[in-house]
């Protein structure tokens, strides 16, 4: 998603992307402070991108909060593994006909019984392309998804897709365009829970406050850039294995001082330890850390189509091989990230350990020539924008000093105030400089790291914030998701991973590790997919 602040992201689910990083914000008092065993606990995340409407959330920041309120089909395991969450069974015989079967007791907040309809009026309303979704590609598998989309310009005859049929309350008959052996995992990001009547009646306020079907329900109104307050719903199925009896959801827009905030005992749980605390987060928060591999990968990304100087995958390469990635994710994160050399993350099965090659290896005089071969960039002047909310001017600003130095150039770090304003602008085509970029997975296969982000319908139906554009590498998605095992397909998305590892569209910079720390009012949690399992907090 979302992308960290998944691109859409990391900065999960996310743009994230895009997400994957760490954001930050308002006030530093909470109402769940340090010992006080009201069973509140407060999270810091960033102010999301949209109002709170899970097809319309593609980052990690309104992700935590949807995680909360809502319960899909299946979900992540603290091993980062996909298992059946509503779903009390999902079969299929051939990877395009799959029938779900849905656990009975589930209501919404508001006391409606959640069916296989309440799936499939949601879902219908994401793929719509009237309804301008953020996660509106993530549906394009399901059967039907055209007749939503016919273009730009065009309005589709049909608000249904023939892919999606009840057979009974219970039970959800999913009928692919073509055989998709990871659409099971697709079904644990947020984007495919269900919607209650009410949201139908009202998208816009149903935003500023959610009716899910979850173990947190809302209390009162999103106040935004303040925080998103929740409370246990005692109705939910599995309410007596979850001890926490209400999340804040304090928003921040400087993730050092929810740091400090965490420290002090004012803030419960905090899921990117920043640049700053780093140095000695294990000693301030001894016993309370977690610090384990994650699927983010943080990117340089530049806006290919929509600004010519960046267009030659010369250049682009000769920028990626002036970065010395060991000396950021030593010296900037004190080892806290690891080099990237892949556009996969380590954890998902289809890595390559050195895919990259000398495309991400550090080489000034090889970077220098590909420089002067590409033409180089107007005035010999690069700008790299980013969020500042998220802890990144450090190492954004390392990044620039080492293209200065080893290409001869100026270069320069241009913030933006929040995450989601420079999403804003890239979505609007508006910033035509690079950009910092991450993303954090949304389900664990390599396919979401490829489609969302630089397939041909991602520029406008998803994460391609480059604009980026190759019929080969379109060509190898549709084979590999078609492909008859999974062994396969991940074959056939390596080749696609080899395009943009030859182009360059984005460059790969580093790897997340997950380094979150919590107040002494845990005792312990667990989290995958940059989610808090609200199920394994247990409180002190």
């Amino acid at each position: 998603m979302r992308g960290a602040k998944s691109a859409k992201w990391v900065a999960v689910a996310a743009i994230v992307a895009l997400g994957a990083t760490a954001c930050g914000g308002g006030g530093s008092d909470s109402s769940s402070g340090k010992g006080n065993g009201n069973g509140i606990v407060a999270v810091e995340i960033g102010e999301p991108q949209n109002s709170l409407v899970p097809t319309n959330t593609y980052e990690t920041e309104g992700g935590q909060v949807i995680n909360a309120l809502f319960t899909g089909l299946t979900r992540l395991d603290a091993d980062n593994k996909v298992v059946d969450a509503m779903a009390q069974s999902i079969e299929t015989k051939d990877s395009k006909v799959w029938t779900i079967k849905l656990k009975p007791g589930y209501t919404f907040h508001n006391g409606e019984k959640v069916t296989a309809q309440s799936f499939i009026d949601a879902w219908n309303y994401g793929a719509n392309q009237t309804n301008a979704q953020e996660t509106n590609p993530l549906f394009s598998h399901i059967q039907g998804y055209s007749d939503l989309n016919p273009g730009e310009g065009k309005k589709p005859t049909t608000d249904k897709m023939s892919g999606l049929k009840a057979i009974d309350d219970n039970t959800l008959q999913v009928t692919l365009n073509a055989p998709f052996a990871a659409f099971q995992s697709q079904l644990s990001f947020t984007a495919f829970v269900p919607l209650p009547k009410a949201f139908f009646k009202d998208p816009k306020g149903f935003g500023e406050a959610p009716i899910g079907n979850g173990p947190f329900m809302m209390k009162g109104k999103f106040k935004h850039n303040e925080e998103i307050s929740t409370t246990k719903y005692d109705k939910y199925p599995d309410a007596s294995k979850i001890e926490v009896k209400g999340v804040d959801f304090k928003i921040y827009s400087n993730v050092d001082t929810a740091y400090k905030d965490l420290v002090a005992g004012n803030l419960d749980s905090l899921l990117t330890i920043p640049n700053s605390g780093l140095p000695t987060y294990k000693k301030d928060l001894a016993g309370r850390t977690i610090d384990e591999a994650d699927s983010g990968v943080g990117y340089i990304g530049f806006p290919i189509k929509y600004n010519k100087a960046f267009q030659s995958a010369d250049l682009r390469k000769a920028i990626s091989m002036s970065i010395d990635r060991k000396a950021i994710a030593d010296k900037i994160f004190l080892g806290a990230r690891t080099p990237a050399d892949d556009f996969i993350s380590p954890i998902i099965d289809g890595y390559r350990k050195g895919a990259c090659g000398d495309g991400c290896t550090l080489n000034p005089a090889k970077a220098k020539e590909l420089y002067k071969q590409s033409g180089g960039l107007p005035g010999n002047q690069l700008e790299i924008g980013y969020n500042a909310d998220g802890g990144h001017k450090e190492w954004v600003t390392a990044v620039a000093n080492q293209i200065q130095q080893n290409l001869g150039i100026k270069v320069t770090a241009k913030p933006f105030e929040q995450f989601q304003t420079i999403l804003n602008d890239l979505d609007a085509k508006k910033y035509k400089g690079a950009f910092r970029m991450g993303w954090q997975m949304d389900y664990p296969d390599m396919e979401n790291y490829l489609r969302p982000i630089f397939s041909k319908d991602a520029i406008t139906n998803g994460s391609n914030y480059a604009g980026y554009v190759n019929e080969n590498f379109d060509k190898l998605l549709d084979e590999a998701d078609k492909a008859p095992s999974h062994e396969q397909a991940v074959q056939t998305y390596q080749k696609a991973d080899d395009i943009l590892l030859n182009e360059m569209p984005y460059i790969p910079v580093y790897f997340y590790t997950l380094n979150a720390g919590y107040s002494d009012k845990i005792k312990s949690m667990k989290i995958a997919g940059h989610q808090i399992l609200w199920d394994t907090v247990k409180l002190s």
